[in-house]
C-alpha cells in the first residue's frame, strides 16, 4: 500500500512539474513567504522594515524579540525567549540588527539577552544561546536535564560585520568583536576579540586580520 502510495505521489509531482515551472514555483514560494512573514511579525517588540522570514520559523515570546530592517531569517529555526521555564520567570530579549541574514534551521535563545548587530551574516544550523540546563554540579546529575533551572553565564552580544559559518554554536557570556569571521562547526566559549578568525572546540584564534 505505501509503496502503491509512493508512485502516485511521484506521479503527482512529475504532472505538477510540467504544468507548473520552476519560476511559478518559486513566485509561489516567495508569496507564501510574505504571508508568513506578516504573519509572525505582527506581535514583535519592535520589527523594522524589508524582514523575510521564510517558513518554519517557531517563534516563542514575540514581545521579547526586536528585529530590525532588511531582515532574513531561514527556513525551519527556533527564535525562543523565554518568559516562563517551570517555575522560573525571566525577562529576556532577543535583539537582530539590520541587515542580518541567518541560514535554514538556526537555533537562538535566551533567558537573558542576546544581541546581534548590523550587517551579520550567518550559515546553517547555526546554535546562539544564553542558557543552560542548571549547574555543572554535582548535585545537579541526579535531576532530570529538562527538570532543571534554566541558567545564564550572561549576555550574547554579536557585534557589527561578523561572519558565522555554518553549525557554529555560541554558548552564553560571550562576546564577538567587530568584522570577526567564526569558522565553520566552531563552538564559542569565550570572547572573540575584533577583526580575528577563530575556529575550533573550542574556538580559538586562528588568524588576526590586519
Amino acid at each position: 500500500m505505501h509503496l502503491i502510495m509512493k508512485y502516485i505521489l511521484l506521479f503527482i509531482g512529475k504532472i505538477i512539474s510540467i504544468i507548473i515551472s520552476p519560476k511559478i514555483l518559486r513566485f509561489i514560494n516567495s508569496s507564501l513567504d510574505v504571508i508568513f512573514t506578516a504573519y509572525i511579525t505582527e506581535n514583535l517588540k519592535f520589527k523594522g522594515k524589508n524582514i523575510r522570514i521564510k517558513r518554519g520559523l517557531y517563534v516563542l515570546g514575540e514581545k521579547s524579540i526586536s528585529i530590525g530592517n532588511n531582515v532574513v531569517l531561514g527556513r525551519q529555526g527556533r527564535l525562543t525567549a523565554w518568559n516562563i521555564y517551570l517555575k522560573q520567570e525571566f525577562t529576556p530579549l532577543i535583539k537582530l540588527g539590520d541587515n542580518v541574514s541567518i541560514g535554514d534551521n538556526f537555533h537562538i535563545t535566551a533567558i537573558n539577552y542576546i544581541e546581534i548587530g548590523n550587517n551579520v551574516l550567518m550559515g546553517q544550523k547555526v546554535t546562539i544561546t544564553d542558557n543552560s540546563h542548571g549547574l555543572i554540579e554535582l548535585a545537579e546529575i541526579s535531576i532530570a536535564p529538562s527538570l532543571r533551572n534554566l541558567v545564564s553565564k550572561g549576555s550574547v552580544i554579536i557585534e557589527d560585520n561578523v561572519w558565522i559559518g555554518d553549525k557554529v554554536t555560541i554558548l552564553s557570556g560571550v562576546n564577538i568583536g567587530r568584522g570577526s569571521i567564526i569558522a565553520a562547526n566552531a563552538v564559542v566559549t569565550k570572547d572573540v576579540p575584533k577583526n580575528c578568525v577563530v575556529g575550533g572546540i573550542p574556538a580559538k584564534i586562528i588568524k588576526i586580520i590586519n
